[in-house]
């Protein structure tokens, strides 16, 4: 068996009990293949690869996300928490985190697919770095896996998607934001409008009103109005304009008087 890889065990802030599930998790299927074809043993056995680990990684880390951004902003709602957590357990920013602390250089891979810089792949990282995860669990329990998520998978991370919150810019999902902030102060839920379009076909413009959904035959008020070349984008437009007047004026319901309306 190969020597424990103490610098990553050193970035992990755990020094593995078991080794060998370090080395599971850092095997993958392409590795375990090979082995079992070369030793000749039957190739109906189970390979010995990072695979389960895997998916038990990414239940702990969804756990100990969700605890600490529980515990960290107790101001956010449900939609809040469940954006930033999945934005912090995403394939592509745990294949940074695996980047971060030189995983790569790690990973156990057949001599086939190391020549074609599999290693480098930032699918190989994140499903390595799950698994990892999986393992430090296994190890050193939940504890472990809090110390390596609080310093790499949370980082300064969470304060630059909590800005984002608080600017309303909802991890660039202005719709959805605008309908959670709406929600969370019991004032409806938006709708959307084209009020016009212009331009040729290869260049429209749309012109998107957000209101307020009318409740017992009362016109909801109007938020604010967007552009954009597509319909969508205009909506999403809209809904920015929306949440910034909201920000701006404090509370929803000083929100009444439509905007000027734009030129689309």
């Amino acid at each position: 068996m190969e020597a424990v890889p103490t610098a990553l065990e050193t970035a992990l802030g755990h020094r593995f009990a078991n080794p060998k599930l370090l080395e599971c998790a850092l095997t993958h299927r392409s590795l375990a293949n090979q082995q079992i074809l070369e030793s000749g043993s039957d190739a109906a056995a189970p390979a010995v690869d990072n695979e389960r680990l895997e998916f038990l990684g990414d239940a702990v880390l969804g756990l100990v996300v969700g605890e600490a951004l529980f515990l960290l902003h107790p101001e956010w709602h449900e939609g809040e928490l469940t954006r930033v957590r999945a934005q912090l357990v995403s394939r592509q920013h745990m294949a940074n985190v695996g980047a971060a602390i030189g995983l790569g250089e790690h990973v156990r891979l057949s001599r086939g697919e190391d020549r074609s810089g599999l290693r480098r792949k930032s699918t190989v990282l994140s499903n390595t770095m799950e698994a990892v995860i999986g393992a430090l669990f296994l190890d050193g329990g939940l504890e472990a896996v809090r110390i390596f998520a609080k310093r790499f998978v949370m980082g300064e991370t969470v304060e630059q998607l909590a800005k984002e919150l608080r600017s309303g810019a909802a991890l660039g999902n202005y719709k959805s934001a605008l309908q959670e902030r709406l929600q969370a102060a019991r004032t409806g839920a938006p709708v959307y409008k084209v009020k016009s379009e212009s331009g040729p076909d290869h260049r429209k413009r749309f012109l998107v009103e957000v209101r307020l959904k009318p409740v017992d035959g009362e016109p909801g008020a109007p938020l604010a109005r967007g552009t954009g070349s597509t319909k969508k984008l205009a909506e999403q437009d809209a809904a920015r304009r929306a949440l910034s007047r909201m920000t701006d004026a404090g509370l929803v319901s000083e929100i009444g008087e439509e905007e000027e309306p734009e030129t689309a």
